[in-house]
């Protein structure tokens, strides 16, 4: 994200799509859960493909809170871990989406902090 905007416009681009299919647009549509949201894919995609398809980050640094959207892309840089909603630990690179999987973008004490920012406790 450019560093010019101010910290709203920032909120509203995470929503926006960091990658859009040009290709391979014909194959076989599934359903997985981001943060929750019922979201779509396409059979063969990776986590990485599918989460950055709906959102600009795959997850926020454990570090500086600083969004992440993976390195290397191959496996190689453990910049692209993400967690499914009950804690399992999956490269975003190089798993497959599956029907069904649930994924978060934030987990801890970062899902702490942005809940205490929105005001969304519950």
């Amino acid at each position: 994200m450019p560093f010019n905007l101010s910290s709203s416009e920032s909120a509203a681009l995470v929503h926006e799509p960091q990658f859009v299919r040009i290709a391979e647009t014909l194959r076989e549509p599934l359903r997985f859960y981001l943060d929750g949201r019922e979201v779509s894919a396409l059979q063969g995609d990776t986590l990485l493909t599918a989460v950055l398809m709906q959102q600009r980050r795959i997850r926020e640094s454990e570090f500086s809170g600083a969004p992440r959207a993976g390195f290397c892309l191959i496996g190689a840089c453990q910049d692209c871990w993400m967690r499914t909603e009950d804690g399992k630990r999956l490269r975003a690179c190089s798993t497959l989406v599956t029907e069904g999987l649930r994924v978060l973008t934030r987990t801890g004490s970062a899902t702490g902090q942005a809940e205490a920012r929105s005001g969304d406790t519950q």
